[in-house]
């Protein structure tokens, strides 16, 4: 460290520091007795609460947005380009959010003002967009939640991180999966609940949001706000400094300080080539007529190579865009692995987000017409099957851990994805409603693991300075395989399948198993700790 005046600024006393203070006690060397302290069971259990409010907003935004804007006069074959919004806020908004709160450090800490502004923001979207009078007041009510979601979300990723030591990783993303089950569980099934137990009606006149969506929503805003605020008022976090101390006494300030340097980066040419290839998609795009959601993909590859030609325009100049850009150039091997994924990951879940309801709606249920009453009975029942494969993945939340141990945390995974593969496809194969919830239980655990392992895994991976913003460039993963999703899904349906919904799950099932096979070419840099000690 760097003098007596820094061990003493590191070694303040916090509700999670005692092995900090017997290090004090020696004469406040850094060594392998500055470790982050274990936390108990209800210390873990408030840290992540928070995410079962988070998740309830989620959750409504997933099971009821297609249906909001079908009802609002949207086109099947349309929606994936309304979705846009999401995936397109939470790439910009993730990793600048991540990058500030790894500077951040007041008196409310530093990820849990994030918590607190997000969620007041979130609950306010989430008042005003059932009660949209028009799509475009829908949409940019879309967009606003997203990123309110998005700003309360990031920071809890790297919290986890933050204030755990590597071995309790597992057990707090676990925890964070447990609760985002039981969050959307609530949120899937509240339109269902309100009609079926308090007598709400869940069809209304054309162009008009049912009474259930939209009282479903303000329950869901309350929920969000209070569990969001329990964990802000009943946790507390280290300093920059002491987790500087925490990871310079495991690893070394040598290696802590190399991880911690950005790179440059051949920004000019990735720039180039990405530049030249949106260009090249969007000429394309004009000169076949083919559909114009093509033109957000050529704007996707354009905008990334405007900003690695910007980010080597400010080399040196310092900046949060520059280091972000940095930052992203210098992500390890473990976290370039991941990205892989990620991407089929998180392609067959938009995949099902977007199109379950109309697949279900008309596959199922023979209707198309977003005001009969058959289509809202098959977007209750969706709302129902979401519900389960939420409760499932917080059961498999628990389950996960026993099956990790068993054999590692990429074979565990690998299955869990292999598990929802099978439960998408088996909406292609069971024809009757009723029992499409058997297929929720793969989905369940397939959903349980992507919210924790690939989380568990990279943690170990990232230097603590920059947790917050690495996490946020890790939602690049995310995002990209959703924008993808948002602009060829619709135009795959209409080429290939006659624009039946029912083919976008399967697509989904083929991208689970993809992200399944990469799972194996993943370092798991803990697991090669433990080998080699």
């Amino acid at each position: 460290m760097r003098g007596a005046g820094r061990r003493a600024q590191i070694c303040r006393l916090t509700t999670y520091e005692k092995t900090c203070a017997s290090s004090a006690r020696t004469g406040g060397r850094v060594g392998k007795r500055m470790t982050k302290a274990k936390l108990s069971f209800f210390q873990i259990w408030n840290m992540c609460f928070g995410f079962f409010g988070i998740q309830i907003g989620f959750g409504l935004q997933n099971a009821n947005t297609s249906r909001i804007f079908q009802t609002l006069g949207v086109d099947v074959n349309h929606l994936a380009i309304l979705w846009i919004a999401a995936p397109a806020t939470g790439l910009l908004v993730q990793p600048i959010i991540g990058h500030f709160s790894d500077k951040t450090w007041g008196r409310m800490g530093r990820r849990r003002p994030y918590f607190f502004w997000g969620a007041i923001l979130t609950t306010a979207a989430l008042v005003v967009m059932p009660n949209s009078p028009t799509l475009w007041v829908a949409a940019a009510a879309l967009w606003i939640m997203d990123a309110s979601i998005n700003i309360t979300m990031e920071p809890f990723r790297a919290f986890v991180g933050d204030n755990l030591p590597d071995e309790q990783r597992s057990t707090g993303y676990a925890m964070q999966s447990f609760f985002i089950g039981l969050g959307a569980v609530l949120a899937s099934a509240l339109p269902w609940m309100l009609t079926n137990w308090f007598q709400v009606a869940n069809t209304a006149p054309a162009g008009e949001i049912p009474d259930s969506v939209r009282i479903a929503f303000y329950v869901g805003g309350a929920g969000l706000l209070l569990s969001v605020l329990w964990t802000v008022f009943t946790t507390r976090e280290y300093s920059p400094e002491q987790l500087e101390a925490f990871e310079v006494a495991a690893k070394g300030e040598a290696a802590v300080s190399a991880a911690s340097t950005p790179e440059t980066g051949p920004f000019g040419l990735i720039g180039g080539l990405g530049l030249a290839a949106g260009i090249a998609l969007a000429a394309g795009v004009f000169a076949t007529g083919l559909e114009k959601e093509l033109y957000v993909l050529a704007g996707l590859l354009g905008g990334f190579g405007l900003a690695c030609l910007a980010a080597g325009a400010l080399k040196g100049r310092g900046g949060g865009f520059s280091e972000v850009m940095g930052d992203f150039m210098a992500m390890p091997t473990t976290m370039r692995q991941l990205a892989l994924v990620q991407f089929f990951s998180w392609f067959g879940l938009f995949a099902m987000w977007i199109y379950t309801t109309p697949a279900v709606a008309a596959f199922h249920f023979h209707a198309t017409d977003a005001s009969s009453k058959a289509y809202n009975e098959g977007a209750d029942w969706v709302g129902i099957l979401f519900a389960v494969y939420n409760g499932v993945a917080a059961l498999a939340a628990l389950l996960i851990p026993f099956m990790v141990q068993a054999t590692n945390r990429r074979v565990s995974h690998a299955v869990c994805l292999v598990l929802g593969a099978l439960g998408l496809l088996s909406f292609l194969v069971i024809r009757e409603p009723g029992l499409l919830w058997i297929g929720m239980i793969g989905v369940g655990f397939a959903w349980s693991s992507i919210l924790s392992a690939p989380y568990s895994i990279l943690a170990g991976a990232l230097p603590a300075r920059k947790m917050g913003v690495f996490m946020g460039i890790f939602n690049f993963f995310i995002v990209i395989p959703q924008l993808l999703a948002a602009t060829v899904l619709g135009l795959l349906l209409k080429t290939f399948f006659d624009g039946q919904a029912i083919y976008a799950l399967v697509l989904g099932a083929a991208a689970f198993l993809a992200a399944a096979v990469a799972v194996f070419a993943v370092t798991d840099p803990d697991e090669a700790r433990s080998k080699a000690g």
